[in-house]
C-alpha cells in the first residue's frame, strides 16, 4: 500500500507542467498552441524567451530527481524497495506525460527522464546527458538527441548495475519516450523537424 502511495505522490509531482506554468508566470503564450505545441523546454525556447526555457527545463528535471529522490531517502522506512523506487520514476514521468492537473495534455517526457535518472544514479544520469549534448552539439535536433539518448540509458544502466526492477523502469520510460517522439521521427525522415534554436511560426 505504501509504494502506491509514493508511486501515486510521484504521479502528481510529475503532473506539474512547468511548460506552462513559467510561460504564464512570464507572460507568454501558452506552449500548447504554437510551434510543436509540446509543453516542454524546446518549445518554450521558440518564444525567444531563454530564460522561461532554461526554467521549464530545470524545472521538469527536478520534479523526475525529486520524487525520485523522496521514494530513495523515505522509501525503505515504509517498506519501499526497488520495485517501489521504479514504479515512482515510472509514475512521474507519466505525470508529466499525461498530467491531471492540465487535462492530461504533457511533455514528451526529456527532462523529466534525465532528472530520473540522475535520481537513480548521478553517473547514469550524466552519461545519458553527455549522450544527448553530443548528439544536439552535432545535429541541431533536440528531437534526435532525445531518441538516441533514450535508447542509451538502459544499456547505461545495465552495465552499472545489471537487471533489476529499475532497470525495466527505464526500459519503459524509454520507450514511452520514443512513442511520443513518434511525429518528430516522421518529421525527421521528411526533413521538415526544427533545429534548436528556431523561433516559432
Amino acid at each position: 500500500m505504501n509504494t502506491v502511495l509514493f508511486a501515486i505522490a510521484a504521479y502528481l509531482i510529475g503532473s506539474v507542467s512547468f511548460a506552462v506554468v513559467v510561460s504564464k508566470g512570464f507572460g507568454l503564450a501558452d506552449p500548447r498552441t504554437y510551434g510543436s505545441k509540446n509543453p516542454g523546454a524546446t518549445n518554450v525556447l521558440r518564444s525567444g524567451n531563454k530564460k522561461a526555457a532554461a526554467l521549464t527545463l530545470l524545472g521538469d528535471a527536478v520534479k523526475g530527481w525529486f520524487a525520485v529522490w523522496l521514494a530513495q531517502v523515505y522509501g525503505p522506512q515504509f517498506g519501499v524497495g526497488d520495485a517501489g523506487i521504479a514504479l515512482v520514476a515510472l509514475g512521474v514521468f507519466l505525470g508529466h506525460l499525461w498530467p491531471v492537473f492540465f487535462r492530461f495534455v504533457g511533455g514528451k517526457g526529456v527532462a523529466t527522464a534525465l532528472g530520473v535518472l540522475v535520481g537513480i544514479n548521478g553517473w547514469l544520469g550524466l552519461a545519458t546527458l553527455v549522450t544527448w549534448l553530443v548528439v544536439a552539439y552535432a545535429f541541431r535536433y533536440s528531437s534526435l538527441a532525445a531518441l538516441i539518448a533514450s535508447v542509451f540509458a538502459p544499456f547505461y544502466y545495465g552495465l552499472l548495475f545489471g537487471f533489476d526492477p529499475i532497470l525495466l523502469a527505464v526500459l519503459a520510460m524509454s520507450g514511452l519516450l520514443i512513442y511520443r517522439h513518434r511525429q518528430n521521427i516522421a518529421n525527421l525522415i521528411a526533413g521538415k523537424e526544427s533545429r534548436i534554436g528556431s523561433k516559432k511560426k
